[in-house]
């Protein structure tokens, strides 16, 4: 049996709540750690992606899109292969060149950096993307949505013009980071902490090479924690192979830790792709290159927050907002409308046309955690009223269409 589909025990493990809830399935035709989004599922992911793609809109960020494959000869110049052989594809032979699913998508992202001269004018350059990646995980190390071999990568790449521009923007990047866990309602030191990772100078194998350039980032990272107030740990033979990085720690509620989000100093990039830019002098200088994941890999994302709500996800993110149930057939006609209506104004809505009793229907809508239920009989029909059953607060009472949507509205807007 894969680990995606053993059963599990804990209430709140992903991997049965996404069953439950209809979020996401696998399929051992499909092939291992290759997640299969059904509708609810792909509409929770998609709210994720809107939100952080918005957000990073707002920050500065340029989001592009790059393409899935590249010649093997790219993650050469990176460095990737050999560092990252072991968890990449094998190559693809077309028109006998080697193309690589990538695993990552800096290298792509230096090639648009260098589509054109830049100046420092253009500095920072922050290049994001949401990115679908492919990484060989072993069979063994499989684990739901936290350990797949496709995901979606909240990944950007901020092209420096110095060390002190890159501190800072090192420092921006966590307060995005910081930003969107207080907006999922995760808690430093309680659902996450920082851990700074760090080379080994004698691992060249694993390391890039560049004894003065790692001592000096390491200290910058860890001047910048320490400026920044936050508690942290340090890891040593964690970091990547082009610098040392923080990363955003999280555990599963198995008790297995797991980096969710991470920022990179790179010390290796700008030479090997020869990332310049003209400065204030009418001189090339070389860049500094930044590495960031604002929310993470979508997918586990995606698992530490099934976990963390128990499904229960609040109104910006749950797959249907609101249901509609009516108390019987002669409800039906005005149900309908109310449906309409809601999903008019945006609002994730579902009629229950089932035969079952009111009772079954609110049980059945709270067993699939739906935030709000809109129940519908003869006095509200005849008021053209709807009575809301809170899935969190219980019986709200019997409110017009109109304020049941300005309420809903103004919660979905404010992710609370």
């Amino acid at each position: 049996m894969t680990e995606e589909h053993k059963p599990e025990g804990n209430e709140r493990d992903h991997k049965k709540l996404g069953k439950e809830l209809e979020l996401f399935t696998f399929s051992d035709t499909v092939g291992k750690g290759l997640p299969l989004w059904l509708p609810k599922g792909a509409t929770v992911r998609r709210e994720l992606e809107r939100f952080i793609v918005d957000e990073e809109i707002r920050r500065g960020y340029q989001h592009v899109r790059t393409p899935d494959i590249a010649k093997l000869d790219l993650y050469k110049k990176s460095g990737h292969y050999p560092h990252y052989k072991d968890s990449m594809y094998a190559p693809i032979v077309i028109d006998d060149e080697e193309f690589m699913l990538r695993p990552m998508t800096c290298p792509h992202h230096f090639e648009l950096f260098l589509s054109k001269p830049r100046s420092y004018r253009d500095l920072p350059m922050r290049i994001a993307e949401l990115a679908q990646l492919y990484r060989y995980e072993q069979s063994g190390e499989l684990m739901g949505l936290q350990r797949v071999r496709t995901f979606c990568l909240s990944d950007a790449h901020i092209i420096c013009k110095d060390e002190e521009q890159a501190v800072s923007e090192i420092g921006k990047a966590l307060d995005l980071i910081e930003y969107a866990n207080s907006v999922f309602g995760l808690k430093p030191g309680e659902d996450y902490w920082y851990r700074l990772s760090l080379g080994d100078r004698a691992n060249t194998e694993k390391y890039y090479k560049d004894d003065a350039g790692w001592e000096k980032a390491e200290g910058l990272l860890r001047e910048h924690m320490t400026t920044r107030g936050v508690k942290f740990t340090e890891a040593e033979d964690e970091a990547a192979f082009y610098g040392p990085k923080i990363d955003v720690q999280m555990k599963n509620v198995n008790g297995k830790e797991d980096t969710a989000f991470t920022v990179q100093y790179d010390l290796s990039s700008p030479q090997r792709f020869e990332l310049d830019y003209t400065g204030e002098d009418g001189q090339k200088h070389r860049a500094f290159v930044v590495h960031r994941s604002s929310i993470g890999a979508i997918e586990r994302l995606m698992a530490f927050l099934i976990e963390k709500y128990a499904g229960a996800f609040p109104l910006w993110l749950a797959p249907v907002q609101a249901k509609v149930l009516p108390i019987g057939e002669a409800h039906f006609a005005y149900a309908k409308s109310v449906v309409e209506a809601l999903k008019n104004e945006n609002i994730r809505a579902e009629l229950d046309e089932s035969n079952e009793s009111l009772g079954k229907k609110i049980r059945n809508a709270k067993t699939e955690k739906i935030p709000y239920m809109l129940i519908i009989g003869d006095k509200e029909v005849s008021d053209s009223k709807v009575t809301i059953e809170s899935r969190d607060s219980g019986n709200l009472g019997a409110v017009s269409l109109e304020e049941v949507i300005s309420k809903l509205k103004t919660e979905i807007k404010d992710k609370k």
